[in-house]
């Protein structure tokens, strides 16, 4: 699983809204500016007209002067705003549209070559400008002109005439607005002003000293015997690094390899490296990142859940995670509840699981059989489904080759929802080599939304894990005679191994599942029909639904039609063993008490998203900061319910857990699972209809489109999950999945 760096700021955008029907024709993506006094403009790539971002020739240097000149510009542009608005949606929602979508697009771009061009000068200008930036937010969200005049439009006799879209619109604005502290008290307002500027600088502090601490770490490894059992994909990859770093003569047969905590290097260690002292080396480095010296995220976590409290406090809430739900589907007590249900279905499946891990291990040989522990699971784990299954998951990367998996995924596109996925590179600026630039077409030849995929890791400079975001938003052009859209774009950002040699990228089967997660994210951005811009694509939806089509789209890499077309030998074009196939699909419930409901991310991989979930909630609803309890005596209390064995006594994994201290999963990890259920109940419709028919699945894809794909955030995810499923979701399809049913009854 991955995620989407989004915030909810970004996503409760207000877009131009008519009572009146349109006939629009599509352009793509142009960006007007306003004419700025600074000279600062003419040479300054954030504040120049663009149809895309120009992502290769936005320096750090541009950062300071051009957000200054924005923002400078934009808060006129809100002073006037402020001075003139009537509820209606000329005079509000068009304006304040423009505001809003530009300092998104050019903050968005600016705060993403972060991610994938990190350096020393790219985050010392974001933290000098954000502070002025979160102002500005704050300045936006809080005007009580523009949140009386959305009180006005739902109060009017117009009301009733709105359609769905528009009075979302309208609730989440108003909604916003208060979540952002607009009805409190000047005294009070300033109070949490101030707790909003320092959660965010020390969001990204947590995030950078993450990153610091992983990329801090450096073994390297000169005697082959150290890191026998690693497949050749790994020693190539860890030969390549270690070139990087200074060793030219550096090759996957001879060495030096270099083991660093990235995720595809960590997790080669774990599941393969026969050293056990190795795994536990790095396991312990992977499990302590970020939590010692100048790096340690433990101050900056316990600061956070602080004022977390005194913020949801000042808003009328008893702790943070209620304030969190107030913008999703779920209640505290509903989200626990899954949890507990989902917890106590695969609590004895995980204990027998550990049991037969014992014995396989033992009948081995382990010595370390009657006393497994962390850095001995997966590696075990990986043999006994080796020999259960007689699948060597690296064996299989031949099979898996990024450019014949693209070719799969797009062909699926096709025939589920009748779009044409071209490339287009060249068509737009990249910010490196290796990004590849596609354009969506419908079934009319049109394009209808492009997007960027970066799939490689990059150490030095780019973050890990999986994500997409938007970066630019389907909405109406408001020039003219606004009878335009401008199409989405997107961005897909992955961090798998890159081509070595003369071979291409070489994917495991689940490193196949994280892209096709990651595109259904994108799709949900790029196929969506709404044109008010609040509400278009994924802006507007509820978090605890955001997942929903990523995970549905996970299953159909178990679809054997689907996996057969694309997985060929990169070399040889034979197709994948029907036996493998098989052996997968057998494969797929495979410890599914330990390992089905486990987030797939490798950040996540060791540990089980109940538990992480759990601690979570945990940590918003009942700890209190500075009591007797410590956010690791927490972390170890949820352990005794969630984990069959404890975790280390100097475990430090909170540390960096960016999805809950540096992302958007603050007491809304559980999301993962809640959204698990509706994309496991949704991809039950496909297999009612019958999953060989293939009318009746272009139907029913045709019918997820134009409602989970299209509808974005101009419906509550409820309703429209009843639209497509035609009764409200049931859990039940997730656990016959992870074939825990029978557990669960």
């Amino acid at each position: 699983m991955a995620t989407i760096i989004i915030s909810f700021a970004r996503s409760l955008r207000p877009s131009s809204i008519s009572k009146h029907f349109l006939q629009f024709h599509i352009h793509p993506p142009f960006f007007h500016r306003a004419s700025f006094s600074s000279t600062v403009d003419d040479h300054n790539p954030l504040l120049n007209n663009f149809e895309f971002p120009p992502f290769d020739a936005i320096e750090a240097s541009h950062v300071r002067p051009g957000m200054r000149a924005l923002l400078k510009k934009l808060d006129g542009d809100l002073v006037k705003l402020e001075k003139s608005v009537e509820p209606s949606w000329l005079k509000l929602v068009e304006p304040l549209e423009k505001i809003k979508d530009r300092l998104s697009v050019v903050w968005g771009a600016v705060n993403h070559l972060k991610a994938v061009k990190d350096s020393y000068e790219f985050r010392s200008a974001i933290e000098e400008i954000q502070p002025e930036k979160v102002q500005f937010d704050l300045n936006l969200s809080q005007s009580k002109p523009i949140y009386n005049a959305f009180k006005a439009i739902r109060e009017s006799p117009d009301w009733e005439g709105l359609n769905d879209a528009q009075k979302r619109v309208v609730e989440l604005s108003i909604k916003e607005a208060v979540l952002s502290g607009v009805s409190l008290e000047d005294s009070k307002r300033g109070e949490f002003n101030k707790i909003q500027q320092e959660l965010t600088k020390l969001s990204r502090k947590f995030e950078e000293n993450v990153f610091d601490a992983t990329k801090k770490f450096e073994k390297l490894i000169t005697n082959k015997k150290e890191i026998e059992g690693l497949p050749d994909t790994a020693l190539g990859l860890a030969a390549q690094t270690a070139s990087s770093k200074g060793h030219e003569n550096a090759t996957a047969e001879n060495g030096p390899w270099m083991i660093t905590l990235d995720d595809p290097s960590v997790l080669s260690i774990i599941q393969h490296a026969k050293n056990r002292t190795l795994r536990e080396e790095i396991y312990r480095a992977y499990v302590t990142r970020a939590s010692s010296g100048e790096l340690d995220n433990t101050p900056v976590i316990e600061q956070m859940l602080k004022l977390r409290l005194e913020k949801a406090k000042l808003l009328g809430y008893d702790n943070y995670a209620e304030l969190s739900m107030a913008t999703k589907m779920a209640t505290v007590s509903k989200a626990q509840e899954l949890l507990e249900k989902l917890r106590s279905a695969s609590w004895n499946a995980a204990v027998q699981d550990m049991e037969d891990l014992k014995l396989f291990s033992k009948s081995q040989g382990a010595p370390e059989a009657d006393e497994l522990t962390h850095w001995d699971i997966v590696f075990w784990s990986e043999r006994l489904y080796e020999s259960k299954y007689e699948i060597n998951e690296e064996e299989l990367r031949p099979y898996f080759s990024l450019p014949k998996i693209m070719d799969g995924l797009f062909s699926l596109m096709k025939k589920l929802f009748g779009i044409d996925v071209e490339p287009a590179d060249g068509s737009a600026p990249v910010w490196n080599a290796d990004v590849r630039f596609y354009r969506i077409k419908d079934s009319s030849g049109e394009p209808i939304a492009y997007f960027y995929f970066d799939p490689y890791v990059r150490p030095a400079e780019k973050r890990g894990g999986a994500w997409m975001d938007e970066v630019v938003a389907r909405r109406r052009v408001l020039s003219g005679n606004k009878t335009s859209v401008r199409l989405p774009i997107a961005h897909m950002v992955c961090n798998q191994m890159p081509p070595v040699g003369v071979k291409p990228s070489l994917m495991t089967f689940h490193e196949v599942k994280t892209i096709f997660h990651e595109f259904d994210h994108a799709l949900q951005h790029m196929l969506t029909k709404q044109d008010e811009g609040l509400v278009s694509g994924i802006r507007g939806i509820e978090w605890d639904a955001i997942e929903l089509p990523s995970q549905f789209m996970e299953n159909w890499c178990y679809h054997r039609d689907t996996l057969m077309s694309m997985a060929r030998h990169y070399e040889t074009g034979e197709c994948l063993p029907e036996d493998i196939y098989q052996k997968l699909l057998a494969a797929r419930t495979f410890r599914a008490g330990s390992i089905s409901l486990i987030h797939a991310k490798l950040l996540t991989r060791f540990f089980p998203s109940l538990k992480l979930a759990t601690v979570d909630l945990e940590l918003h609803s009942k700890y209190v900061p500075g009591g007797s309890e410590s956010i690791y005596d927490v972390d170890r209390r949820v352990s005794e319910k969630t984990e069959v064995i404890p975790p280390l006594p100097e475990d430090r994994f909170l540390c960096s857990f960016i999805h809950t201290f540096a992302g958007m999963y603050a007491a809304g990890y559980y999301s993962y699972k809640w959204a698990e259920v509706l994309s496991a109940d949704a991809f039950s419709a496909f297999e009612d209809a019958g999953l060989h028919d293939e009318k009746a699945v272009r139907e029913t894809g045709h019918r997820f489109r134009e409602t989970i794909l299209a509808l974005g955030g101009g419906k509550d995810p409820l309703t429209v999950f009843v639209e497509f499923r035609g009764r409200e979701p049931s859990p039940e399809p997730l656990l016959r999945h992870n074939g825990l049913l029978h557990s669960a009854v």
